[in-house]
């Protein structure tokens, strides 16, 4: 997954992020999930990740709210559900991907 880190940055001026089985959200704006969390999906699934783990924080829960409305709507999900207390508790979500 590439991604630029200003929007008037060039395609060739994008950096390659290694894939994990965690997504960190905190730097992230609500207005990018649209375009991120497919492509993260989609680089998982070409790596046989089927379960990750994102991180949204706890705050005012915005981010958790469009995070879960987004998957609700994701042909790629099969399930997900908040992360248990050693794992982030509601700061977190789990997923799993559809193989």
């Amino acid at each position: 997954m590439s991604t630029a880190a200003t929007s008037g940055d060039s395609a060739a001026d994008a950096v390659r992020l290694p894939i994990t089985d965690e997504l960190d959200l905190h730097t992230f704006r609500p207005s990018d999930l649209g375009e991120l969390l497919p492509a993260y999906f989609a680089e998982c699934r070409a790596l046989g990740l089927h379960r990750i783990r994102v991180v949204h924080g706890k705050g005012t829960g915005t981010l958790r709210t469009t995070v879960h409305a987004f998957l609700r709507r994701s042909p790629e999900v099969r399930r997900f559900g908040a992360c248990g207390e050693t794992n982030g508790s509601w700061g977190a979500t789990w997923v799993e991907l559809t193989p």
